[in-house]
């Protein structure tokens, strides 16, 4: 027979799962609907009725309507920590490894309907959460540059942080290009990988020991 630990320990489990379910039904509600009609003109009624639940529910799950921008961002943040815990960090070549993280942000942006990601990319720039967010890209790819360092790779007098806010500072450059309603020939794949012909060289050393 179970103990009562353990009993309250399945109980507990199985409300947290519930508040995580109920939690993304209101949120993937509100992405539906900011897609549809747009961030402003979304009401939190609106939000509610289209999950299927009351007013009051939606309070317990989000503070206001702009904590879905945070959850919409912080949940893209997830998915690159991810994609590179999955594609990065068995590569060898720190030429390669940037590719590779450009291409896991070219992936979280595609895998999002372009309605949606030009709407809620436009809500995080008025949040202003570009400018007090963690830089966590920034940080990717100066771990990475330093890693390049560390091998002989990477030109010693190079300063990680500095090239790694200057790719996210492109990054973010070419999807604010890609939100503008007459850029639909921007192409971030593309774009990004430009970024990396115009860097590397300037940065990359002349050591034997890169790779072949």
């Amino acid at each position: 027979m179970a103990d009562e630990s353990s009993v309250t320990l399945v109980a507990t489990s199985r409300r947290e799962r519930n508040k995580q379910r109920m939690r993304g039904r209101i949120f993937s509600a509100a992405l539906s609907l900011f897609a549809e009609k747009g961030f402003e003109q979304t009401t939190i009624d609106d939000i509610t009725e289209r999950a299927d639940v009351a007013r009051g529910t939606f309070f317990n799950h989000f503070q206001h309507k702009e904590e879905l921008i945070t959850t919409w961002s912080n949940q893209r943040r997830e998915r690159l920590e991810d994609k590179l815990q999955q594609e990065v960090l068995t590569e060898a070549d720190v030429s390669r490894t940037l590719g590779r993280c450009m291409t896991a942000l070219v992936d979280i942006n595609d895998g999002e309907a372009a309605e949606l990601n030009q709407v809620m990319l436009m809500c995080w720039v008025r949040a202003g959460l570009p400018i007090s967010e963690h830089p966590y890209t920034a940080e990717v790819f100066a771990d990475v540059i330093r890693t390049g360092v560390a091998r002989g790779q990477i030109r010693a007098d190079t300063e990680p942080m500095q090239v790694g806010h200057l790719l996210r500072d492109a990054y973010l450059g070419a999807l604010f290009r890609l939100c503008r309603s007459d850029a639909k020939d921007v192409d971030l794949g593309v774009e990004l990988q430009r970024v990396l012909d115009i860097v590397l060289p300037g940065i990359l050393s002349d050591s034997p020991h890169r790779p072949a």
